[in-house]
């Protein structure tokens, strides 16, 4: 799923209603992490009444430390040619990640003399500690000061998660200037398909208990868990990965390695393709390594409790991913990195039908109360409009 619906969702619902908006990012390469054939160095377009300046920059095949520093820097060189205006802006909003977002606002307060606000989509300091990338550890102390100083000196601060409080809290920050913006659910979008569709052209047996994860398959997924546990299950439970990333080609030569007849690699589905795919599964997962506790929440929640489906976490018991879904009441979590858990779990609620759907409906319900886009949209505006009055 990732962060650019949503920015793109927010950008989109300002300029429906009269705002001007000026959006400098960079060019689509998620899941995927390439860059697209033919990219521009500079370009600009406008989509939705929202006029987009794109700046071509570096994008890492595989993660580590410093791969990342050249990604966050040539993001950061080549954005700073984007946020000359002749006007001065009203509201400048930084989103991290990637951090050299929120460089980039205050880069922008510093010309145009105006606050700005953040919007913590990840925690970068906690994921250089918690993701286990390669020199991650080394260069945390270093993330976490830039993150926490550009954090102390914006005017107000959005997090998508409550636990995201106690990091900024812990270095000082004010808990008033910290707002909760929740993500939401993409519900404009129908499913293309029937269930019985779906599973036919995926090729997915009637009688196969079809175990989905869908989204970005990066080093924070430590998608081996999920490898490991299905060499446990049984041939007629199916292990779906849909969806891309940089991990992708490993974990298709390990699942090859060890010879998972049973497991199935999918690509990234288009939309009204992907919603009919996570309804057509009859259990979604969610895996994340150990590590990873209050540094993201999984964006894919929403389309996952929108879809109705129960959802089996293997991750952290003290994650936020986890917390979330204990919350809606959606699913189960199991221990992080141990695939028997994985395992076990799966197969349990496969001999329970009536808990699956009572699962799928709690989280549909918990989607229809606190994710709708008519709800997190609201909390945007008074977010906006209070940077816009604070400021003035």
């Amino acid at each position: 799923m990732g962060i650019a619906p949503y920015v793109t969702g927010l950008a989109e619902h300002l300029s429906a209603r009269g705002d001007e908006v000026i959006v400098v990012t960079g060019v689509p390469h998620y899941p995927a992490w390439r860059l697209p054939e033919h990219t521009r160095a500079i370009a600009s377009e406008v989509r939705a009444g929202v006029r987009l300046r794109r700046r071509r920059h570096y994008v890492p095949g595989s993660q580590s430390a410093l791969r990342r520093a050249l990604y966050e820097g040539s993001f950061l060189a080549m954005g700073l040619t984007g946020i000359g205006l002749r006007r001065r802006p009203d509201v400048i909003l930084g989103i991290s990640p990637a951090l050299a977002g929120a460089v980039l606002a205050a880069a922008a307060s510093r010309v145009y003399r105006r606050p700005y606000g953040l919007v913590f989509q990840d925690l970068m300091g906690r994921a250089a500690e918690q993701a286990l990338v390669k020199g991650g550890r080394r260069v945390s102390t270093g993330v976490r000061r830039v993150e926490l100083g550009l954090a102390a000196r914006a005017l107000a601060i959005g997090v998508i998660s409550e636990g995201f409080r106690g990091y900024l809290s812990a270095a000082g920050i004010d808990p008033h200037r910290v707002h909760l913006l929740r993500n939401w659910m993409h519900s404009e979008v129908e499913p293309s398909e029937t269930v019985e569709e779906t599973r036919a052209r995926l090729g997915w047996q009637t009688y196969e208990f079809v175990c989905l994860h869908s989204g970005n398959m990066g080093h924070k997924q430590g998608l081996e868990n999920v490898l490991e546990a299905a060499r446990l299950l049984p041939g007629d439970v199916r292990i779906v990965l849909a969806g891309d990333g940089n991990e992708r080609g490993r974990l298709e030569r390990h699942a090859a390695v060890l010879g998972l007849s049973n497991v199935e690699f999918v690509p990234v589905q288009p939309p009204g393709f992907y919603e009919a795919m996570l309804r057509a599964a009859d259990l979604l997962i969610v895996n994340q390594r150990r590590t990873v506790t209050d540094m993201s929440l999984a964006s894919r929640l929403t389309s996952y409790f929108g879809a109705g489906r129960p959802v089996v976490a293997a991750v952290a018991g003290e994650s936020e991913t986890g917390r979330e879904i204990l919350a809606a009441g959606a699913g189960c979590v199991v221990p992080s990195e141990t695939p028997h858990a994985l395992a076990n779990m799966i197969l349990t609620l496969r001999e329970l039908p009536t808990r699956r759907e009572e699962y799928g409906a709690a989280g549909r319900r918990y989607a229809a109360e606190k994710l709708t886009a008519v709800v997190a949209l609201k909390e945007y505006e008074r977010f906006i409009d209070r940077l816009t009055s604070d400021s003035s």
